[in-house]
């Protein structure tokens, strides 16, 4: 791990060293905080909509998009706590909720993916123009950490941020998947394959010629993306789908700064998955590895999750650093690169 100035070193709280109770105490604790978001809706022109968050502050000086994970929401207790944290360096914490993912269903076959990075683009587009002149920056967790990544990497130095962070991030989407099918990791695929199945059956039964049935009855995280993910969103298959969204292909072109939290033990993510040598490589990313941690965890001996935790703490500082470097960049831009049908 690497410090930053006085940034401390990650250390657990007693009693949550173990890796799963590390990520489900987090997600307990965080999901207590109180939500002060308030909801806005943009128009897509692909006849679809957005749902954004948004955490009202009244003299802002920088602005920050926030990606949630799988079947997460932009009020995700993560999201929560950062905007709160974020709050108390004077920037607006906008949670962006993928499509499919805001408590209503969106109006396209297609919802959202490890990769896809056009919403991501349509959000900073909006930003841009709700909060003019300010700088702004991203945060993304898990699925939105991978996808945050791809988009940084695809638009290079035309990415409309000043600075960002990826938090637990699945950098090798076939390896997590794997993960995924094995030992305890079927009792995280079992949750998530229980809301993207009820979503599968809703779009079928809506979209039977575009999406297919037997999504419904998916029995793992590969079987979901081989039969719904890849066919929708334009990819062969779900090889197809892992090898071009991963993370871990686009980290190297990502030219804004941008910090990278790990844990080596993070029950999600292999360790053997993350990219190391290419991230070292690449002298815009600054990696904290923690030896422990979960996934989406990082409760440390203070015993906080929120505006006040190790990880909320150690992103809003980077961030708060980084808009006060960096210039607003122009509002509009379209991301570049990649990009199968939505």
């Amino acid at each position: 791990m690497t410090d930053q100035g006085d940034r401390p070193v990650f250390r657990p709280c007693p009693g949550l060293g173990n890796p799963h109770v590390q990520t489900i105490a987090a997600r307990a604790v965080r999901s207590r905080l109180e939500s002060r978001q308030r909801r806005t809706r943009i128009r897509t022109d692909d006849g679809d909509f957005l749902d954004l968050d948004v955490w009202p502050l009244a003299e802002p000086r920088a602005v920050c998009l926030l990606l949630h994970g799988l079947e997460g929401s932009g009020r995700s207790g993560y999201i929560t706590a950062t905007s709160g944290a974020l709050a108390a360096r004077g920037i607006v914490g906008v949670g962006l909720n993928f499509r499919s993912c805001g408590g209503e269903p969106n109006l396209t076959p297609g919802s959202y993916h490890s990769g896809r990075t056009d919403d991501i683009a349509r959000a900073l587009a909006w930003l841009g123009e709700r909060f003019a002149g300010l700088p702004r920056a991203a945060v993304g967790f898990s699925l939105g950490g991978n996808a945050l990544l791809v988009y940084l990497g695809r638009t290079g130095e035309g990415a409309d941020v000043a600075c960002a962070a990826a938090i637990s991030v699945p950098y090798d989407l076939a390896a997590c998947a794997a993960a995924l099918d094995r030992g305890l990791g079927r009792l995280y695929a079992r949750r998530f394959l229980r809301t993207l199945r009820d979503k599968a059956r809703e779009k079928a039964a809506r979209f039977p010629d575009v999406v297919p049935a037997r999504a419904a009855h998916a029995s793992s995280m590969r079987e979901f993306d081989d039969w719904l993910t890849a066919p929708v969103h334009g990819f062969r298959d779900a090889e197809d789908y892992y090898a071009r969204s991963s993370a871990a292909r686009h980290v190297g072109a990502v030219r804004v700064p941008t910090l990278l939290v790990q844990s080596a033990d993070d029950p999600l993510v292999p360790s053997g998955s993350i990219p190391l040598a290419r991230i070292a490589a690449n002298p815009h990313l600054t990696m904290e590895l923690t030896g422990r941690g979960g996934h989406v965890g990082f409760l440390d001996r203070t015993r906080r999750a929120g505006p006040g935790g190790w990880l909320e703490a150690g992103v809003a500082s980077f961030v708060s650093a980084g808009t006060e470097r960096g210039a607003a960049p122009r509002a509009g831009r379209n991301a570049g690169g990649e990009n199968p049908r939505g």
